[in-house]
């Protein structure tokens, strides 16, 4: 009795997540339309990208049959656990990457968003020319110079773009970003604004193998600012997914 009760009110739970996923789906989608039109651009122009550390496979799957295209998992050994039981979508790599994991996200994932030295770039350099393809990345910048957080500090960032560019078997997409917690919109949009003038003048010199058409940044608490700062992807998670869960029974 008591396992059937168990299972019972997993299922009660996980009907609760999905209705309110559909909802918040709905919702996010208006706001991220909304913000591009106030931003100038077309809402087709902005990438939705559920960001699913913890989320249980079912309600990704029921994400994606909603209409989600595009998935970002933060640990390597969770989107592994996940990969096949995914249904078809796009999936990257968005969280902090260990040179040694590497190896795992080659081929898997279209695009790795957190690359944050010149030794993990080379890594992946090394091992997608072993395999004969071409992984596109995202630089990740450490916009607020914290010390807690890895990525190019912005005034290194010219230089590790065109030493990136050069190396073989990988193909620089654009930035990404997270901003320093802010007390007010002001400082937040300073640090945004930043970061679109940093995407806008390294897409301008053209450089070989430098494709700067994607600006990843903006999560749950700050994404409107951040599609309103020139944003070109979002990544959205417990917004979208409701609270982080630790078991994934259901």
């Amino acid at each position: 009795m008591t396992e059937k009760f168990c299972n019972d009110q997993l299922t009660d739970a996980f009907i609760e997540r999905r209705a309110a996923l559909e909802e918040n789906y709905a919702v996010i989608c208006e706001r991220i339309a909304a913000a591009a039109i106030r931003s100038g651009r077309k809402p087709e122009e902005i990438t939705l990208l559920g960001a699913t550390k913890t989320v249980p496979v079912p309600l990704i799957n029921h994400a994606i049959e909603l209409g989600l295209e595009h998935i970002g998992e933060n640990r390597v050994q969770e989107l592994m656990d996940k990969y096949d039981a995914i249904l078809p979508c796009d999936k990257q790599f968005i969280g902090v990457l260990q040179t040694n994991k590497v190896k795992y996200l080659i081929e898997r994932v279209s695009l790795i968003q957190s690359v944050s030295s010149l030794r993990l770039a080379k890594e992946i350099s090394r091992l997608s020319t072993l395999q004969n393809t071409t992984t596109s990345v995202l630089l990740e910048v450490n916009i607020g110079k914290e010390e807690s957080k890895s990525g190019f500090l912005p005034e290194e960032l010219e230089e590790n773009v065109a030493a990136i560019a050069e190396l073989p078997g990988l193909q620089v997409n654009g930035l990404m970003t997270i901003p320093p917690i802010c007390e007010n919109s002001y400082d937040l949009r300073q640090y945004f604004s930043l970061m679109h003038k940093y995407f806008i003048d390294i897409g301008r010199k053209k450089s070989d193998n430098v494709n700067m058409n994607i600006l990843s940044m903006g999560m749950s608490a700050d994404y409107e600012t951040a599609i309103e700062c020139g944003a070109t992807m979002v990544r959205i998670g417990s917004l979208l997914f409701g609270p982080r869960i630790l078991h994934q029974n259901y």
